[in-house]
């Protein structure tokens, strides 16, 4: 099974990027959704997430508190390796479990995740990487289109990243995003068979 990872900065188009695969036919194990899973009660996650920061991280459902969360990390600069440590350890685990299930016929997979140049153990689990970009005005639009989103977080979520430059550089394939999306799926349609190809090549 060969798996390529997929990244981007937040609102670079990632989501659309991997549903333009999976209409070809591409399963997409999305590391956003397993958090998201982790993030729903049952879950020793939450235990341990309510033990590091108090009843407010948790909402009144049970499930975590996003955008409480999310303001609470951007508002203390030692929050956020707080929560990736209680996160990132149950994501691969997860990850791992998915990876396991996929067909053995499957070509190749993608693995989408945010943090997959930052973030331990994502980037080995993975042969390729492909890199989802656009420019930061593009960037911060989408973003700011989002609820609950204002242009102070949204600044504040986009100096956190990886740069542009170096994500770019430590990516082995590069698709831009800055223009409709019918040139977007025809950028997926030609890296997809690009993928085959090198898969081709791959096999002894």
């Amino acid at each position: 099974m060969h798996l390529i990872g997929l990244t981007g900065g937040i609102a670079s188009g990632k989501s659309t990027v991997s549903t333009l695969f999976i209409q070809h036919g591409v399963p997409v194990i999305d590391t956003d959704m397993i958090a998201h899973r982790l993030s729903q009660p049952p879950s020793t996650a939450l235990d341990a997430i309510r033990q590091a920061f108090g009843p407010a991280a948790i909402d009144a459902n049970g499930a975590l508190a996003r955008e409480w969360m999310r303001q609470h990390v951007f508002a203390h600069a030692d929050a956020r390796a707080r929560l990736e440590a209680i996160l990132h350890p149950r994501i691969l685990a997860e990850l791992d479990q998915d990876i396991a299930a996929l067909p053995a016929s499957t070509p190749y997979a993608l693995v989408a995740v945010p943090l997959l140049f930052e973030a331990d153990g994502f980037r080995a689990r993975v042969q390729r990487t492909l890199v989802v970009d656009c420019s930061e005005a593009r960037q911060r639009q989408r973003l700011l289109s989002r609820p609950g989103m204002d242009e102070a977080l949204a600044d504040a979520i986009i100096a956190s990243q990886l740069s542009r430059t170096r994500r770019r550089a430590y990516a082995d394939d590069v698709i831009d995003n800055d223009g409709t999306l019918e040139t977007l799926a025809d950028a997926v349609a030609r890296q997809h068979q690009r993928y085959l190809v090198w898969i081709g090549a791959e096999q002894p």
